[in-house]
């Protein structure tokens, strides 16, 4: 069984996170709705990232200053933050594992592979289990993100490893993407953003 196939399957077999068909609860404005700013948020959007609003943004075009702002930071964090992509996409999925974001894991995990972080690391996260053999760097960021979620503070071992590999610019950064991502996946999981049609959730609820 292929490695991330094998994550889709423990999903279905533990039971995925969230209401089994619950409702999108703010779902695509039609165009007649749209408010003057909505439609300008909305352009925007377009202007910056080649592409139709969807995801989270769907359900922020309802403030649509905090929808263009989130972009702005967004287009920095996700695309043009010191960090490569597969370190990037690292924070992505411990954070859409951490806050079991259906949408999220399933937009980054292809992402995360892509940009070369190893799918047997994808899969234990997925599964909530640290990874072994991570490269250095991805040691340092899982710590890194691992104490700061769990104690709300960092070890001084930790913050020294992470200064040294990645200067503080970096350490920054990887604080930058786990806060905007837990807003975009806090976002979705109070709104139930739906998964695209025909995918099924890729995790496992954890138990609470």
């Amino acid at each position: 069984m292929r490695p991330l196939i094998l994550v889709v399957a423990l999903a279905a077999v533990f039971g995925a996170a969230g209401p089994a068909g619950a409702q999108d609860r703010m779902p695509p404005i039609p165009a007649d709705k749209l408010t003057e700013a909505q439609k300008k948020a909305i352009e925007e959007f377009k202007a910056a990232r080649s592409a139709d609003i969807s995801g989270p943004f769907v359900a922020m075009l309802r403030s649509p200053e905090v929808m263009s702002r989130a972009r702005a930071m967004g287009d920095y964090l996700r695309f043009r933050s010191s960090l490569p992509p597969r370190l990037s996409e690292l924070v992505i999925l411990l954070t859409a594992r951490r806050w079991t974001q259906q949408y999220e894991w399933n937009a980054h995990a292809p992402l995360a592979v892509k940009g070369g972080l190893d799918p047997a690391i994808v899969n234990a996260i997925a599964l909530g289990r640290r990874p072994e053999r991570m490269a250095e760097d991805e040691d340092i960021i899982y710590s890194l993100f691992d104490e700061i979620q769990r104690h709300q503070a960092v070890s001084d071992a930790t913050y020294g490893r992470a200064v040294g590999k990645f200067g503080e610019q970096g350490v920054i950064d990887v604080m930058g993407i786990a806060g905007y991502y837990t807003m975009l996946a806090m976002v979705m999981n109070t709104t139930r953003t739906p998964l695209p049609p025909g995918v099924a959730p890729p995790l496992a609820a954890f138990p609470r």
